[in-house]
């Protein structure tokens, strides 16, 4: 390959990233402000003034347009949970990341929800790894923190609480970003998550002590 040929492959990876960052920019603009359902490619192309062909050019389906938008919501709560500076009191930090989870579902709920319906239409297809890797990322947060908490935990005891206390926000993040309770004024969201958070821990604590 010349050197032209080589500025102009990089110079077409580039166009195409450009054009891949503002359709998931617009995408994410849509699902905010309209909801998840209307999200389709024809919405997406007359938003973006991008053809459909283009679209489906640059994703393949748009399955794989909505994978990409949850793994920038992941990549989003994960750059601000890892802003948290570790507490020397493993719950204190706890409880600070679970304030940051619950807030980010909170601020984003149509866009937690996209997310959220994936895993809920779960019918044991593959993730890429690519998102289970960001998913492991924060799962890795809470794990390390636990495994402070709870010095005398195996590795494979420490990952699982992790896994299990990740699991259960996950679940109740659905209704967290979900409207079920906008009438209910006294229901603090954020500190329903806590209330998890803690019930679960004191649980583990107690297991330990028994064993």
């Amino acid at each position: 390959m010349t050197d032209e040929q080589t500025k102009d492959a990089r110079l077409k990876s580039f166009l195409k990233g450009q054009v891949k960052s503002s359709l998931l920019s617009v995408g994410r603009r849509l699902v905010t402000e309209k909801g998840i359902d209307y999200l389709t490619a024809r919405k997406l192309s007359d938003a973006s003034r991008v053809s459909i062909g283009t679209i489906y050019n640059l994703f393949a389906t748009m399955d794989h347009f909505i994978m990409a938008e949850n793994m920038q919501t992941l990549d989003e709560l994960y750059q601000e949970m890892s802003v948290i500076v570790p507490a020397a009191n493993p719950y204190l930090t706890l409880n600070r990341y679970t304030d940051v989870f619950s807030a980010f579902v909170i601020n984003h709920p149509e866009l937690w929800q996209l997310l959220f319906r994936e895993h809920l239409n779960y019918r044991g297809q593959k993730w890429p790894l690519g998102y289970l890797k960001k998913m492991r990322r924060i799962e890795a947060l809470f794990e390390q923190q636990i495994g402070l908490m709870f010095g005398k935990l195996k590795t494979a005891e420490r990952r699982l609480a992790g896994q299990v206390l990740e699991m259960s926000l996950f679940a109740l993040s659905g209704f967290v970003a979900g409207h079920a309770w906008d009438g209910l004024r006294q229901v603090n969201k954020q500190n329903v998550c806590k209330l998890l958070l803690n019930t679960y821990l004191a649980g583990l604590a107690s297991l330990k002590k028994v064993n």
